[in-house]
């Protein structure tokens, strides 16, 4: 099946608005992932939907993973933050020091009415159950990673071949694209949101970010 036509600029407050009216997956929260191959952008994407969001809380999985659980973390996201956002408490987790090779003091992560996680394996099966929807950052593999070792420098090169690997070894044994609602792709002036694999096209399915707030056509 062809890929879908990029659709021109349209403000990231459209996609805000429509994932806040979501009915509650997680307790009272619209537990929203944001997933993709390393390096394709999704912090960056994620801080934007946020602040469209009027502020909500964010959950970067850089927090959760560890240089001895790269993806191996589903029970501490369970336990530390799934499990309290579902009774509609705030979650408390402890984040890993990727430099200290430790996890350090626990954070808050209150169960906002929307709260975004975003990493590789952010739609990973063991959370769909918990999601309101699944964004795909779609950048392809060699690109997004290439993209990836020119932000982290020589000095991660090590680092970058063993997570490579890696990432390769789970979406391979746990893909996340082919349960997308979404997929997210940059363009020149934003960004542009497409249905996803599991969503049929359609004219209200499709909205995009742009430097102008007010362009809604």
């Amino acid at each position: 099946m062809p890929e879908p036509h990029t659709p021109a600029p349209r403000p990231l407050s459209a996609l805000a608005g429509r994932l806040a009216a979501l009915p509650p997956s997680c307790g009272p929260v619209r537990l929203v992932a944001v997933d993709g191959h390393a390096g394709s952008g999704k912090t960056t994407f994620a801080g934007r939907l946020a602040a469209a969001l009027g502020g909500a809380p964010v959950l970067h999985l850089d927090d959760i993973a560890s240089h001895a659980e790269l993806f191996a973390w589903t029970g501490r996201l369970l336990d530390q933050v799934i499990a309290p956002l579902s009774r509609g408490t705030t979650a408390r987790y402890a984040p890993y020091d990727w430099n200290a090779r430790a996890f350090g003091a626990p954070r808050d992560l209150p169960a906002a009415p929307v709260v975004l996680v975003e990493g590789v394996g952010a739609g990973r099966r063991a959370l769909r159950p918990y999601l309101a929807a699944l964004l795909w950052m779609d950048v392809p593999p060699d690109q997004a990673w290439a993209r990836g070792r020119a932000r982290d420098g020589a000095e991660q090169r090590e680092f970058w071949a063993g997570w490579v690997a890696a990432e390769r070894r789970h979406f391979a044994e746990d893909p996340s694209r082919p349960h997308a609602r979404l997929l997210v792709r940059q363009v020149s002036q934003g960004y542009a949101v497409l249905p996803g694999p599991l969503r049929s096209a359609g004219p209200d399915q499709i909205v995009t970010e742009s430097d102008d707030p007010t362009s809604l056509c």
